[in-house]
């Protein structure tokens, strides 16, 4: 499949210089990870999840679930995971379970765990279990620019 079309227009829309990093297909993000040669902390993570607002990504290392309760206080509502069907209606251009961190193309917002702000480099599924987008911290901190951050993650 390869990069989903939604994030390759994104991407080129904004002139981001980042890499598509092809691997065997996986579907563990540590087992990504380890393929492809890199630490669990600079592979970003997105998770969709439900509040009282509407859907969310929350956008963790991979090393980490997310901290719900932190989340719902972060954000001061109720906060669940979203189902597998919600999840693929609105990521029609993405394999199940490889979502990309990046809310904008797909009109839904962001929160940003604080600790992949001080990555130098960052890691994310493109939308499918082959295929990662590399690019620098800074880029992705520029793209994460209008996601809220906090401490949303906890180590597994």
């Amino acid at each position: 499949m390869g990069m989903s079309v939604k994030l390759f227009s994104y991407l080129r829309d904004r002139g981001v210089d980042y890499e598509e990093v092809r691997h065997a297909r996986e579907v563990s993000a540590s087992r990504i990870a380890e393929k492809v040669h890199i630490t669990g902390d600079r592979l970003a993570k997105a998770v969709l999840v439900k509040g009282d607002s509407g859907f969310r990504i929350a956008v963790v290392p991979s090393t980490c679930k997310v901290d719900l309760a932190s989340l719902s206080h972060m954000l001061d509502e109720r906060i669940g995971l979203a189902t597998e069907e919600e999840i693929e209606s609105r990521f029609w251009d993405c394999d199940s379970g490889a979502l990309p961190p990046l809310g904008e193309p797909y009109g839904v917002k962001v929160c940003v765990d604080d600790t992949l702000a001080t990555q130098p480099e960052i890691w994310f599924e493109a939308g499918d279990h082959r295929t990662l987008v590399h690019m620098s911290g800074e880029d992705f901190a520029n793209l994460m620019g209008e996601a809220e951050h906090g401490h949303i993650a906890r180590h597994m």
